[in-house]
């Protein structure tokens, strides 16, 4: 991931940080005020200064501002660039996959060397025969039905099998996500930051 450019906090320490106008959606995609951004330079930028802070609270680094994001899920989300290559919403390559989930909705949730990121529903139809049995064959509808209807019990038989790398597929409630992975989905400003 590229390091967002800090440099202009030095120039301007006291900025009020913003929070209420950036969100992530669950596709990727960068909305401000709830309107999707189409602007591709806009975009490049937001992706190029997104970062996050030792609480897990993810912003964009605008000159001395941090922009805070509020998460509609996760805060990276992953994307089929190609039949065997996932990018981030961000544009980087996915070069490991470490474990993943499923939640009682049906979305796959995928562990990235950057944190916890949710597959893209558009592409959620391409890798689902990667969900595998535990003898190793593709999962079937019962057993994709059990997984997203056990999720207060964490466990899961099945496997994801992302180039030869199979990894456990934990359940787990849409709710737990943001603590399991250490992310706060919707930045509050603390009291100690606020204007007098």
């Amino acid at each position: 991931m590229p390091t967002p450019d800090f440099s202009a906090m030095l120039r301007w320490p006291n900025v009020p940080a913003c929070y209420g106008w950036l969100s992530l959606d669950q596709r990727g995609r960068w909305r401000m005020r709830g309107e999707t951004l189409s602007h591709a330079g806009l975009n490049d930028f937001l992706n190029r200064q997104y970062a996050h802070d030792e609480r897990g609270n993810y912003f964009v680094q605008n000159g001395p501002q941090r922009v805070f994001v509020a998460l509609d899920y996760t805060p990276w989300v992953v994307r089929l660039a190609s039949a065997d290559r996932l990018e981030t919403q961000v544009g980087e390559t996915v070069s490991e996959v470490r474990g993943a989930a499923i939640d009682e909705q049906g979305n796959l949730l995928i562990e990235i060397p950057n944190g916890i990121a949710l597959l893209c529903d558009r592409d959620l139809p391409a890798l689902l025969p990667l969900l595998r049995s535990p003898d190793g064959e593709v999962a079937d509808e019962a057993s994709l039905l059990a997984a997203v209807e056990q999720p207060a019990t964490g466990v899961s038989t099945l496997t994801f099998d992302w180039h030869g790398c199979r990894v456990p597929v934990r359940a787990l409630r849409r709710s737990a996500v943001p603590g399991r992975y250490g992310f706060i989905a919707s930045p509050q400003e603390d009291s100690s930051e606020a204007a007098p």
